[in-house]
C-alpha cells in the first residue's frame, strides 16, 4: 500500500492558464554538500547545521516549527534520519487538504504515461549543457505494472546524442496556484545523473526566470544524500537561487528506498519537507527587494536529465539506471489553518 505523508499548514486558490517559456532550467545550480543517509523508518526531528562553502544562498526566511534559518553564505542542511509518516489509507488527503490533480501510476507493465495528464518531451535538451535526448519510448518509460512510472535513462546513440532519458510535464493539461505539490519517488544513482521534480510559471509571456521555478526534488547522482530546495526568479536563478539542502542520516540513501518530496505554498510563503520534515521557508522578505514571482498558476515536470553543469559528465559504466515514481498528487486548501 501506498503511504501518505501528511501536514497541516497553508490557504490555496486554485486556476489554470498557459505555460511560462524561456529556458526554464537556467544555469547550473550551486553544487554543494557531503554525503548523509537516512532510514525509512519511525519518526524524526528536523535540525538545522552549517553546510559547507561554495554554495551561494541568499537569506532565508526563519520561523518557528522547526523552519530552518539561514544567516547567508554556505548551504544549509535539514538532517533527518526517519522516513515518512504514513496513514492507513492513501485516498484520505493530509488533514485540512483537497486532492485537486494526482496522477497513482496504475496500469499494465509497458504502459506510457497518461496523455490526458502528462505531455512528453520529445527532443534534444538544449539548456545546461546536457547531454541527453529525452524520447516518448517505451525504452526510456512506461509503467511497471505495480504502481509505478519508471524513467530509464540509457547510453545508446540517438539522434546525434549518446544517452537518452524522459521528461515529461502538466503544461497546457494542469496547473495551480497555491498549495501542496508532492512526489514519491525513488532515485536513481551515478555520476552525472540529474534527476528532478520542479514547478514552471505559467505566465508565457514573462519568459525565464521572471515566469518563477520551483525546484521541489533535486539532486545528482553521486549525492543522493541531499535533496535541495530551490526559488528560480528574477535576480535569484542559474547559479545563485534562494536554495537550501536537506541532508539524510542513517546509512542509506535516495536510491535504496522511496521518499517523499512535497512542497507546501500560499500566499508570500514556500516551505519545503522530504518526508514530511520541514527543511526550508522562504518568503519575500528573503530577496532583499528583488521580486517574489510566485503568485500565479504553475504546471509540474519530471525528468531525469543526464550530464550538464551541475552534475558533470556521466561514468558510462552505471547505464541503464531508472528512476521509479510511485505516485504525484496535488491538493487544495480545504480548511483555515489553525492558529
Amino acid at each position: 500500500m501506498k503511504t501518505l505523508p501528511w501536514s497541516t499548514l497553508l490557504g490555496v486558490s486554485l486556476t489554470s492558464a498557459l505555460a511560462c517559456s524561456g529556458t526554464p532550467e537556467g544555469a547550473a545550480p550551486a553544487q554543494g554538500g557531503t554525503a548523509g543517509a537516512l532510514s525509512s523508518a519511525g519518526a524524526a526531528s528536523t535540525l538545522a547545521t552549517a553546510g559547507s562553502a561554495g554554495d551561494p544562498l541568499a537569506q532565508a526566511g526563519g520561523g518557528a516549527g522547526g523552519d530552518v534559518s539561514i544567516a547567508g553564505g554556505g548551504a544549509v542542511l535539514g538532517e533527518a534520519g526517519a522516513g515518512s509518516i504514513g496513514i492507513d489509507d492513501p485516498d484520505v488527503p493530509p488533514a485540512g487538504w483537497t486532492l485537486t490533480w494526482s496522477d497513482e501510476f496504475d496500469g499494465p507493465a509497458g504502459q506510457q504515461i497518461d496523455p490526458k495528464k502528462w505531455k512528453y518531451q520529445n527532443s534534444a535538451s538544449n539548456v545546461n549543457n546536457e547531454l541527453e535526448y529525452y524520447t516518448n519510448r517505451p525504452a526510456n518509460s512506461g509503467l511497471d505494472g505495480q504502481g509505478h512510472m519508471l524513467i530509464h535513462s540509457l547510453k545508446e546513440d540517438y539522434n546525434g546524442r549518446r544517452y537518452t532519458s524522459a521528461k515529461f510535464t502538466t503544461k497546457g493539461l494542469f496547473s495551480q496556484q497555491y498549495g501542496r505539490f508532492e512526489a514519491r519517488i525513488q532515485l536513481p544513482a551515478g555520476k552525472g545523473l540529474w534527476p528532478a521534480f520542479w514547478a514552471l510559471g505559467t505566465n508565457d509571456s514573462a519568459g525565464w526566470p521572471a515566469c518563477g521555478e520551483m525546484d521541489i526534488m533535486e539532486t545528482i547522482g553521486n549525492q543522493l544524500t541531499i535533496n535541495r530546495g530551490s526559488l528560480h526568479g528574477p535576480g535569484y536563478s542559474g547559479g545563485n537561487p534562494l536554495t537550501a539542502q536537506f541532508k539524510l542520516t542513517g546509512g542509506s540513501d535516495f536510491s535504496q528506498d522511496f521518499h517523499v518530496f512535497t512542497e507546501e505554498w500560499e500566499e508570500n510563503v514556500v516551505r519545503f519537507y522530504v518526508d514530511n520534515m520541514l527543511y526550508e521557508t522562504r518568503t519575500p522578505k528573503d530577496l532583499n527587494g528583488k521580486k517574489w514571482v510566485y503568485d500565479h498558476t504553475f504546471y509540474l515536470i519530471m525528468n531525469v536529465a543526464v550530464g550538464g553543469m551541475f552534475p558533470g559528465n556521466p561514468d558510462d559504466s552505471i547505464f541503464p539506471r531508472t528512476m521509479s515514481i510511485d505516485y504525484v498528487r496535488v491538493y487544495a486548501r480545504s480548511a483555515p489553518v489553525a492558529p
